[in-house]
C-alpha cells in the first residue's frame, strides 16, 4: 500500500534508538514533569526540517548531535501542527544524510484522560508508603497507555507502528516509589534531589512506541516462575498491584505463568523476554494493554476475591490475560505494518486467547461460549450496512480508535477459527509459527500470514480467505429440498432484509460442514464456492444440518419444516450447532428471510435444555424480542409470558442453593434462569429474592445473597421495587470493596422502573462517583429496560452540555456510551430525533457510533411493524396472550 494512502510522517529521518529520560515529576498541582529525549536516527534525505509526532507537549528546544557527540545544528524555529499532532524543528542549514543523534527538551503532563503518561485515582485499602502522590483525600498511580497513537502524548516520538527502535528508559521518582518498565532494572541512583531516585531500565527489543509502557506506585506483587526453562532458566512472572491488593491477583497470576509456558510452545518461539509483568490499574478505559513485558490491566480483568467475585470473572480473566499474553508474539515480536490491519493483532489474540482458555479449563466448554457471545455479536454489527471489512482503509491514525470494535475482534477471530477448523488446528498453527519466525521484530501484512498458511497447508489460502477480509458483510445460505437433494444459494445477509443488487456482488468461500445420518455422524467437508449449488445424497427424506458447530461465518436459512424437524431432534446437535440454530433463527427472523413464528415455535422446544451456553443463546433471543415488541402491550405481556413458562422449569429444577460440587457452568445456568423467570415475572421466584434481599439489607445476614446471585437478587429487589431498595443498592456501590461490585450495583440500579429514580442514576452516572471507564456501564443497562430507556435520551438532550464534557475525557468511553446506550429503539421518530440532534455538533470521536445507532433502529423499527401482527397471532393461538 502505498504512502498516499496514509496520513503518515515524511519519510526525512528513521528512529534506531531512543533514550527518554524524565525527571522532575510534580504530584500533584500541575502534575507536570520534564523530559529529555534522544534519537539515534537516519537522515535519510537532505534536510532542513524534522517531523516528529508530538501531543500536549512544550517543547523547550532540539538539537542534532553528530554520532561522535559535535553538535552539528540547533532548531531555529519549532512550530505545532495540533490537528495532525506534529511538531516540526526547522535547523538554519541542511543536514546531510548521515546518522545524528536528534535531542530535544521538553515538558509534559501526567493527565487524567486515560491516555499517554496518566495519573489515576483510587482509595487505599491499607495505610499507602508515605511519598505515595496524593492530592486532597485522593491518593492516585501513574502509568501509560500508548496505542494507538498517544505516546506522542508522553514525549515527542516516531509515533507510528513500523518505525520500530529500541529504548533506553529512565525515570525520576519518590524513593519509597516503584517504577516498571517493559524491561527489568539495570540500576537506580540518587534523584536531584533528597528522597528521590532515578530508576533505569534495560534496553528493550526493536519495537514500535505503541508498546513501550513505565509506571510508578506503592506497589506489591505476587510472582511465579515459568515452568519451562528459557535460556537455562524460569523467568519471573509477577503481577502487580497498589498495597493490599495483591492476594487477589493469585488468579491471573496462575493463568500467566502456565500461559507464557504454552504459547511458548505453541508458537515454537521462546518468550521473548526476560520477565513478565501483570499490572492492576485504577483507572483504565480499555480491558487491558499488552505492552511488551508490561501489561496493563482495567482491576476487573485481572483481580479476583474468592469468596467475594462473582465466578463470571473468573472466566474473563483467564481469557484477558491470554490475549495480551498471545500479542507478546503475535504484534509485539511480529506487528502490523499498519493500523488497517489492527485486527490481525486482534483478531489473532482473540482467537489464539480462547484456545489458551480452553487448553487450561477443558470444563468451561469455551467454543460454544466463544459462539454464542463472539460468533453472535459479530453477525449483529456485521449484518448492518454501517459495517465496515475486516481490513479497514486508514488514511489517518487518529481515526482508528472506532475500528478496535467487534468486527475487528470477533469477525476476525471468528474467521480465523473457521480457517483454522477447514485446515485442521495443528496445520494452522504450524502456519503461524513460520509467518512469526519469518517475521520476527519487524512488521507483516495479513498477506503474510495468508502465503505462511498457504505453505504449511498446500491450499490457496488467500483465495479463500479474500473476500472474508476484504469485502462488508457475510453470506446467508438458503436451502432448499428435492428429492435425494438439496439447493443451497449464498447472498449477502442484511438485518433490514432489503440488500441491493449491487450490495450481494461477493461471493464467499463457503464451507458448508454437512452432518447428516441417523447419528450425524457423517460430515462432508465440501465447500460452496459459487452463488447457488446442489448437495447430493442429502435431502427431504434424510435428516442432515448445515455448518458444523457453527464454523462457519454464515447464517443458514432453511425451509419451515426443516426448522421445526432440527427443533424435534436437538439431542443429536451439539450446543455450538443449537446457539447457531437459536442465533440464526432469531436474526432471519428480524430480517424478514424467516419469520417471529418459527423462531418462538424452535424455542418452545427448549424447555428441558441443560447447558448454560445454550440457555445463554436463547435468553438474548428472548430478550431481544422483549426489547423490540416493548411498547405493544398485548404483544409484550404475551412474550413475558412466554418467556416465563419457557425458563420456569428449569429454573425450579436447578433451585437457589448452591453446593461444593457445582461447576463454573451450573453456577452461571443458576444465575442466569433465576434472573431470566424472575423478570418474566415469576411470582416465588420474585418473593425468594425480595426475602433474600431484605436480609442482606437489613444486615442481618450478609451471605443472604449469594455472590454469584448479587447481579440478579440486586436487579430483581430494583425492578420490582421503589426507593429503599435503589438507596440500599446505590450505598453498596459507594461502600463495596469487592472488585467486581461497583459494576454488578451499576448495571442493577438501572433496572427502575421509577422515572424520579431514572434520573437521578443518571445524575449519579456522569458524577464523579462513577469512574469515567464505567460511564458506559449506566448506558448498558437503562438501554436494556424498554419502558425507560427514553428517559436516557431526554436526559442526553437536555444536559448535553455536561454530558459531552464528562465523556469527552476518552474517545473511546465516548464512542462506547453513544453506541450501547442508543442503539435499542425501535422508533423510526426517535431515529430522526437523534439524527437532527446531532446533525450540528462535532460527533468525529463517535461518528461510526451513530451510524450503527441508526442502522439498529432502522432495523428493530421495521422488524417490529412487520411481524407484531404475526407475533400477536401466534402467541394467541398458543396460550400466551
Amino acid at each position: 500500500m502505498a504512502s498516499k494512502d496514509r496520513d503518515i510522517l515524511p519519510d526525512l529521518a528513521k528512529p534506531v534508538h531512543y533514550h527518554v529520560s524524565l525527571f522532575d515529576l510534580q504530584l500533584g498541582g500541575s502534575w507536570g514533569y520534564k523530559g529529555i529525549v534522544r534519537i539515534d536516527s537516519k537522515i535519510t534525505h537532505p534536510t532542513k526540517e524534522i517531523v516528529l509526532n508530538s501531543k500536549d507537549i512544550e517543547v523547550q528546544d532540539a538539537e542534532v548531535h553528530g554520532k561522535d557527540g559535535t553538535k552539528l545544528a540547533k532548531a531555529s524555529e519549532i512550530t505545532y501542527d495540533t490537528k495532525s499532532e506534529r511538531v516540526t524543528f526547522t535547523f538554519p542549514e541542511e543536514i546531510t544524510p548521515s546518522d545524528v543523534v536528534l535531542s530535544v527538551n521538553f515538558t509534559g503532563t501526567m493527565n487524567n484522560a486515560m491516555a499517554g503518561f496518566y495519573r489515576s485515582k483510587y482509595t487505599p485499602v491499607v495505610e499507602p508508603t508515605e511519598d505515595t502522590p496524593k492530592e486532597g483525600d485522593s491518593y492516585y498511580m501513574l502509568s501509560t497507555q500508548f496505542e494507538s497513537c498517544d505516546a506522542r502524548r508522553a514525549f515527542p516520538c516516531f509515533d507510528e507502528p513500523n518505525l520500530k527502535a529500541t529504548f533506553d528508559f529512565e525515570i525520576e521518582v519518590p524513593s519509597g516509589q516503584t517504577a516498571l518498565s517493559n524491561m527489568p532494572i539495570k540500576s537506580e541512583r540518587s534523584g536531584s534531589k533528597s528522597g528521590l531516585k532515578f530508576v533505569s531500565f534495560e534496553t528493550t527489543p526493536v519495537m514500535s512506541t505503541y508498546l513501550l509502557a513505565w509506571a510508578v506506585g506503592d506497589f506489591e506483587y505476587v510472582e511465579a516462575m515459568t515452568q519451562r526453562k528459557y535460556q537455562g532458566k524460569s523467568i519471573p512472572v509477577r503481577v502487580y498491584t497498589t498495597k493490599g491488593l495483591k492476594e487477589q491477583a493469585r488468579f491471573a497470576l496462575e493463568c500467566a505463568h502456565r500461559t507464557v509456558d504454552y504459547f511458548s510452545e505453541v508458537f515454537e518461539i521462546e518468550y521473548p523476554l526476560p520477565k513478565a509483568d501483570l499490572l492492576a490499574v485504577h483507572e483504565f478505559a480499555m480491558g487491558a494493554m499488552e505492552n511488551w513485558g508490561l501489561v496493563t490491566y482495567r482491576t476487573t480483568a485481572v483481580l479476583f476475591d474468592e469468596g467475594k467475585s462473582d465466578t463470571r470473572y473468573k472466566n474473563r480473566i483467564a481469557y484477558v490475560v491470554a490475549h495480551e499474553l498471545a500479542h507478546q508474539w503475535f504484534g509485539n515480536l511480529v506487528t502490523m505494518d499498519w493500523w488497517n490491519e489492527l485486527w490481525l493483532n486482534e483478531g489473532f489474540a482473540t482467537w489464539v486467547g480462547w484456545l489458551a482458555v480452553d487448553h487450561f479449563y477443558p470444563e468451561w466448554n469455551i467454543w460454544s461460549q466463544f459462539v454464542a457471545e463472539g460468533v453472535q455479536q459479530a453477525f449483529q454489527l456485521d449484518s448492518l450496512r454501517a459495517s465496515h471489512p475486516i481490513e479497514v482503509p486508514v488514511r489517518n491514525a487518529l481515526e482508528v480508535d472506532q475500528i478496535f470494535d467487534h468486527i475487528s475482534y470477533l469477525k476476525g477471530s471468528s474467521v480465523i477459527r473457521m480457517l483454522s477448523d477447514h485446515l485442521g488446528r495443528e496445520t494452522f498453527l504450524r502456519g503461524v509459527a513460520a509467518y512469526l519466525k519469518t517475521h520476527a521484530y519487524g512488521n507483516a501484512t495479513t498477506n503474510d500470514l495468508w502465503s505462511a498458511l498457504s505453505k504449511a497447508s498446500g491450499q490457496d489460502v488467500t483465495s479463500f480467505m479474500d473476500p472474508w477480509i476484504r469485502k462488508i458483510g457475510f453470506p446467508v445460505v438458503t436451502v432448499t429440498e428435492e428429492p435425494g437433494q438439496i439447493n443451497v444459494r449464498q447472498n449477502r445477509f442484511l438485518s433490514t432484509g432489503d440488500a441491493k443488487p449491487e450490495e450481494d456482488e461477493t461471493t464467499w468461500w463457503i464451507p458448508l460442514g454437512v452432518k447428516s445420518g441417523p447419528k450425524m455422524a457423517d460430515v462432508k467437508s465440501s465447500a460452496l464456492v459459487s452463488k447457488a449449488d446442489t448437495l447430493e445424497g442429502v435431502g427431504q427424506d434424510s435428516f442432515y444440518k448445515l455448518n458444523k458447530d457453527l464454523s462457519g461465518f454464515y447464517r443458514t436459512n432453511y425451509p419451515a419444516d426443516r426448522l421445526a424437524k432440527l427443533g424435534r431432534s436437538l439431542d443429536l446437535l451439539s450446543t455450538e450447532d443449537k446457539i447457531g440454530l437459536i442465533g440464526d433463527a432469531a436474526a432471519l427472523a428480524v430480517s424478514g428471510d424467516g419469520d417471529t413464528a418459527a423462531l418462538l415455535a424452535l424455542l418452545e422446544g427448549f424447555k428441558e435444555e441443560q447447558n448454560y451456553l445454550a440457555w445463554s443463546q436463547i435468553s438474548s433471543s428472548v430478550a431481544n424480542l422483549r426489547s423490540v415488541f416493548a411498547l405493544n402491550e398485548p404483544v409484550a405481556a404475551g412474550l413475558k409470558k412466554f418467556a416465563l413458562e419457557l425458563a420456569s422449569p428449569a429454573a425450579h429444577k436447578i433451585g437457589w442453593e448452591f453446593s461444593s460440587e457445582d461447576d463454573y457452568l451450573t453456577v452461571q445456568l443458576r444465575k442466569l434462569l433465576i434472573g431470566m423467570a424472575g423478570l418474566a415475572g415469576h411470582d416465588n421466584i420474585i418473593s425468594e429474592a425480595k426475602r433474600r434481599f431484605e436480609l442482606w439489607k437489613s444486615g442481618n445476614n450478609k451471605s443472604a445473597v449469594h455472590t454469584n446471585l448479587r447481579s440478579v437478587v440486586f436487579g430483581i429487589a430494583i425492578s420490582e421495587g421503589g426507593y429503599e431498595e435503589y438507596d440500599a443498592v446505590k450505598q453498596e456501590y459507594l461502600n463495596t470493596d469487592s472488585v467486581d461490585g461497583k459494576e454488578i450495583c451499576l448495571a442493577a440500579l438501572g433496572r427502575t422502573k421509577n422515572v424520579d429514580l431514572v434520573n437521578n442514576y443518571l445524575d449519579f452516572v456522569f458524577s464523579d462517583k462513577v469512574a469515567i471507564q464505567d460511564v458506559h456501564n449506566g448506558a448498558v443497562s437503562l438501554a436494556s429496560n424498554p419502558l425507560t430507556r427514553h428517559l436516557l435520551w431526554d436526559y442526553m438532550k437536555k444536559n448535553w452540555a455536561s454530558v459531552e464534557a464528562r465523556l469527552s475525557t476518552n474517545n473511546v468511553v465516548f464512542e462506547r456510551f453513544v453506541r450501547m446506550g442508543l442503539s435499542k429503539f425501535a422508533d423510526h421518530d426517535i431515529a430522526a430525533d437523534i439524527a437532527s440532534f446531532f446533525q450540528n455538533k462535532d460527533t468525529s470521536a463517535y461518528d461510526r457510533a451513530l451510524v450503527i445507532v441508526a442502522d439498529s433502529i432502522r432495523t428493530n423499527a421495521h422488524y417490529k411493524e412487520r411481524d407484531e401482527k404475526q407475533v400477536l397471532g401466534w402467541l394467541q393461538a398458543h396460550g400466551y396472550a
